[in-house]
């Protein structure tokens, strides 16, 4: 005989899973009590949305589904804006709650959620489990739609009676064979070699990168064919680090916080190659008005998006890497070194100190940063205005840039950045948030420190809700309401309660000795940038 909790637990196990991230309580103690025979690992995090994150990202450094595990109720409700996140991003993750028993469903009991209708605009699949039998299935299924097509995050709600009731055996499966889910993998070749000519009869062409290219993992297909057809590659928020920021054929970030040279590009381009990006608000403001002078090319996993924002000329269905895999087939060795000369003459000085006196000016810290990490450093940023420094600033050469795009989570880096280095323990992890964001999820010094993570975290401090008060001085001429973050705790002193190392700096001419010791050793470490509160991200 063997229990449902213990089935889930083989099951993971069945699924390659070596680590998973969460929270127990009642709902869910049959499967923490089966996880302490098996070869799982838990890293318990102090809040169940940050076991969410965690698992974001560790999802995107492993190229594999991230697993949380919370309970019932404010547990399930918690983990809401994790999923939420995960979704918006395309990011897959195999999220596991508690639930209470099954003939108590609907009656209002004590810690009892309607988690998988409250997360059904979230989530690309859900189960309420009703029989322990279909554990097996579920969970093969599970892990499937999560990873596959558009990746996206899978609730699986479990009763607590589902995980204490026994059966005699069962197998787990070897396929998953789901009716009306079959996602495309190649290219109609027809629309390939429309694409193909489209792309040689251009004089202007870009590539638009964005998260999608990490999702398939598309990067060296993508890398070759822009270096085949010698196209100029610009990148959404979520496509950063696609290709290495110092490429001859990279342009940088496009949209309302990107940089000139990649905005001027795609204004006169008279082709553009849409490659897993979704082109949202913040990358084109007017994508309609883009389309009309523009022949656009959409490739996208994901048939929902081709045309959701910015009518396509020539749309593909179909996994981007397979995709470019068949263009690079069909393609000659293109030449447009005017072309991307041209677009190169919009080169901004960006990151050059700008703040002197008693602050750090956030854009020149940024730079000497990506300066002195390995190359293959992980990048988490939060959400604000340490994001766009950081997407604008820090040069990524053979590492990953994470952020949360789609929904802009403030709190996602700490715990992201645990996961991050959960999936890659060989490569720095730097967590880089302001003093609003870090406070979301400090609590997580905590599991950084039990599990002897060696992230390392900046804080770029100006006691204000940065973004929100940049927001404010230009649309509301700087009638600042709600915005002062005074109170905000002395991080010297946190970081002691917890037994990690701190250091501060406020001076430009501190920064370089201060980013070798912040760096030296195989720790974690926390430091506070002091930053003009009057600063902008412009």
């Amino acid at each position: 005989m063997i229990s449902g909790a213990k089935i889930m637990v083989e099951c993971l196990e069945a699924e390659g899973v070596k680590t998973i991230f969460g929270y127990p309580g009642a709902a869910i103690c049959p499967f923490y009590d089966a996880l302490i025979d098996s070869s799982v690992r838990h890293i318990l995090v102090r809040q169940e949305q940050n076991a969410g994150h965690a698992a974001n990202g560790y999802a995107r450094i492993s190229g594999r589904p991230g697993v949380c595990v919370v309970t019932s109720g404010p547990g399930a409700t918690n983990l809401v804006t994790a999923i939420a996140s995960a979704y918006m991003d395309s990011i897959p993750i195999v999220a596991i709650t508690g639930q209470v028993q099954s003939e108590l469903i609907g009656r209002d009991v004590f810690q009892e959620a309607d988690i998988t209708g409250a997360c059904e605009p979230f989530t690309k699949h859900s189960y309420l489990v009703k029989r322990t039998e279909d554990l097996p299935r579920i969970f093969k299924e599970a892990f499937y739609i999560a990873s596959t097509g558009r990746p996206g995050p899978v609730l699986i709600d479990v009763p607590v009676d589902i995980q204490t009731k026994e059966i005699k055996s069962y197998k787990y499966p070897e396929t998953v064979d789901i009716i009306g889910y079959k996602p495309s993998l190649k290219g109609n070749g027809l629309q390939i070699k429309r694409a193909c000519e489209a792309v040689a009869a251009s004089k202007r062409p870009v590539i638009c990168a964005g998260g999608g290219v990490f999702s398939s993992k598309a990067e060296r297909a993508l890398m070759e064919f822009a270096r085949k057809a010698d196209i100029p590659v610009v990148n959404t928020l979520m496509g950063i680090g696609v290709l290495p920021s110092d490429d001859r054929l990279c342009l940088g970030m496009l949209g309302t916080h990107g940089v000139k040279m990649a905005n001027e590009a795609i204004q006169h381009a008279d082709l553009l190659l849409l490659c897993g990006a979704r082109v949202g608000d913040r990358s084109m403001a007017s994508p309609n008005q883009v389309a009309k002078r523009t022949k656009i090319i959409h490739i996208d996993v994901d048939p929902a998006e081709i045309g959701k924002n910015m009518q396509a000329n020539i749309p593909i269905v179909g996994d981007l890497k397979s995709v470019l895999e068949q263009m690079l087939e069909r393609i000659d060795n293109l030449e447009h070194s005017d072309w991307i000369e041209k677009c190169r003459e919009h080169k901004q000085q960006l990151c050059k100190a700008e703040t002197e006196g008693e602050y750090i000016d956030p854009k020149r810290f940024m730079r000497l940063l990506s300066e002195k990490v390995d190359d293959n450093a992980v990048l988490v940023a939060d959400v604000g205005q340490n994001q766009i420094w950081s997407a604008n600033c820090f040069n990524v050469k053979n590492g990953r840039f994470l952020t949360s795009g789609g929904m802009g989570t403030m709190g996602y880096s700490v715990p992201a950045s645990v996961g991050a280095w959960i999936a890659a323990p060989d490569r720095q992890v730097i967590a880089v948030c302001g003093d609003g964001s870090f406070q979301m999820s400090m609590m997580e010094l905590a599991t950084i420190q039990q599990y002897h993570i060696p992230v390392k975290i900046v804080v770029l401090r100006n006691n204000y809700l940065g973004m929100v008060r940049e927001y404010q001085h230009y649309s509301y001429k700087d009638r600042y309401s709600v915005v002062d973050i005074a109170g905000t705790p002395h991080l010297d002193k946190l970081a002691e309660a917890y037994d990690i190392p701190f250091i501060r700096v406020s001076r430009n001419e501190e920064i370089d000795g201060a980013l070798d010791a912040f760096l030296k050793d195989d720790c974690s470490y926390l430091m506070e940038c002091m930053i003009d509160p009057m600063d902008l991200v412009k």
